[in-house]
């Protein structure tokens, strides 16, 4: 029974899911398997998921009312803390544009996706990274100003066409869990376009991207947010 009341201290992490779902199933699929590695064989982790419906977000996105968006996700931080949670995961890069807003709902801890990122490239001695994601994610500063200003690095975006048709394959593929070999072969190229502007990392800025493209797919090392935001999930559950 000691052993048993000692581990019931592990923390429960308050997953806000959903955007789209594909994603928030490699997160739960990560995180128990890094819990299961640290931990043993029969161990997993302690999760509370607060999963959305994607589809009226999407189009509040594409409309520009982020204010909604962002009652909706303060909501689900609300939920989350009131079942149990002791941290707030937001699976989603793009949704961080509203990260001071979701922050701000509960007391809890918010796990924010650029901080695992910055120090993993700070760790490798990275200084210039790509970023592919959503257009709102390349072409608005929420995400890639924490990273300037929070860890000395420079990011780098593809040109327009690339980035609407980077943008495209995740509304319409990779978030109906679609998986396109053609697909796979644009991101490559738009991977050599960034290899090309001189960047020595690429960011996958986006939580479906790494259902597309793996490390064995690019000349540059990948940043995955999606496994490095369970990690840091991880490793403040079992501090």
């Amino acid at each position: 029974m000691a052993a048993f009341n000692q581990e019931i201290h592990v923390k429960t992490i308050g997953l806000i899911g959903g955007m789209s779902w594909e994603s928030t199933a490699e997160y739960y699929r990560l995180m128990n398997q890094e819990v299961r590695k640290r931990l043993g064989p029969l161990r997993s982790a302690q999760l509370l998921i607060h999963s959305v419906d994607f589809g009226p977000i999407a189009q509040a996105q594409h409309e520009g009312r982020w204010d909604d968006v962002g009652a909706l996700l303060a909501d689900s931080a609300r939920r989350l803390h009131a079942a149990g949670a002791d941290a707030i995961v937001l699976c989603t890069n793009t949704m961080h544009k509203l990260a001071g807003t979701i922050a701000a709902a509960t007391p809890l801890p918010f796990l924010h996706i650029a901080a695992p990122v910055g120090e993993a490239a700070q760790s490798q001695g990275l200084r210039k990274l790509g970023l592919l994601a959503t257009a709102f994610t390349m072409e608005q500063a929420f995400l890639k100003d924490k990273l300037v200003q929070d860890y000395g690095l420079e990011i780098a975006t593809p040109d327009g066409p690339t980035r609407a048709e980077v943008h495209r394959v995740i509304y319409e593929e990779l978030c109906q869990g679609i998986v396109r070999d053609a697909s796979r072969l644009f991101y490559q190229q738009a991977i050599a376009q960034l290899q090309a502007q001189g960047c020595d990392a690429i960011v996958l800025g986006c939580t479906e991207i790494s259902l597309l493209v793996q490390q064995g797919h690019s000349p540059l090392p990948l940043l995955d947010t999606t496994a490095l935001h369970a990690q840091a999930a991880v490793d403040f559950a079992l501090q």
